[in-house]
């Protein structure tokens, strides 16, 4: 499945959880490497976010623990050369039209990525 949004920018809330050792280990175990403390966010459209729901099924699982929300998860590729995870925290202050990806790098500055830049994600 190919998603494509727009980059838009983030509450600055994902670099906070993502640099928390809890989420740290849990990622370099589920999904074999340790993100960039941050997310690369992207506004779908509505015909996308209902494609995403059709997948909750497949979706892997991180749990947290005391007072740190589950995080469910699907591997994908940015742009056709960035593997990563597209993060669905289940304490988010987003509305489901809004992905969350994370890498091994910070995405803006790897792709020279901006607010309003097109992006594709391949779910695997």
């Amino acid at each position: 499945m190919e998603i494509i949004g727009t980059v838009v920018s983030g509450t600055g809330e994902g670099s906070y959880f993502m640099s928390l050792e809890i989420y740290k280990e849990k990622f370099r175990e589920k999904l074999g490497f340790e993100p960039f403390p941050g997310t690369l966010n992207l506004k779908i459209s509505e015909e996308d976010t209902k494609s995403i729901n059709d997948l909750e099924d497949a979706m892997g699982i991180i749990k947290g623990s005391k007072g740190f929300g589950d995080v469910k998860f699907l591997r994908a590729q940015l742009n056709g050369e960035i593997d990563g995870a597209i993060l669905f925290p289940v304490k988010t202050q987003h509305s489901s039209k809004t992905l969350e990806f994370v890498a091994r790098e910070k995405l803006r500055k790897k792709l020279k990525l901006e607010d309003g830049d097109v992006a594709t994600l391949k779910i695997e």
